[in-house]
């Protein structure tokens, strides 16, 4: 009978254990039950290391997630789909880039907020939008010395 006792009582806080990490995750990836959000999409020429999930920020704080990453035949750009939190309105002159956590960090987008008066309406597309810039390709210009960048 203590055995049963003991195995139940494990057996409990195994499940407790999972139901808080559950919660947590989705606290963390912005799955959690009650928010509300709205979408909107952008066009990118460049959208490494953006992946279905990653962070919408503005001024540092997350609010939204991308939600969806598609190729565009006609223009071969990378449309993305994000969302953001309800009660936070985007002016609808603001630019998304897509910018880096620093030299070894990950990729996020960025809401970078216009002056306007006037807010994007869910499913409005961002006109103004700045692609991921490769690291790679900064150093090497570094490295080969780029002759339009010397002083004169």
């Amino acid at each position: 009978m203590s055995e049963n006792k003991t195995e139940i009582i494990m057996g409990g806080a195994v499940l407790a254990v999972a139901i808080g990490f559950l919660a947590y995750a989705g606290q963390i990836t912005g799955f959690s039950a009650g928010q509300k959000e709205y979408q909107l999409t952008a066009s990118f020429r460049s959208a490494d290391g953006v992946l279905v999930g990653t962070d919408v920020r503005l001024a540092g704080v997350k609010v939204g997630r991308v939600t969806a990453l598609d190729l565009d035949p006609a223009t071969y750009r990378a449309d993305a789909s994000f969302t953001v939190r309800a009660g936070i309105d985007v002016p609808d002159d603001s630019a998304i880039a897509i910018s880096s956590e620093g030299l070894l960090g990950s990729n996020y987008v960025e809401i970078l907020p216009g002056g306007s008066p006037f807010y994007f309406v869910p499913g409005d597309q961002v006109e103004f939008t700045q692609g991921a810039v490769s690291l790679v390709g900064l150093l090497m210009k570094f490295v080969a010395g780029d002759p339009e960048e010397a002083p004169e």
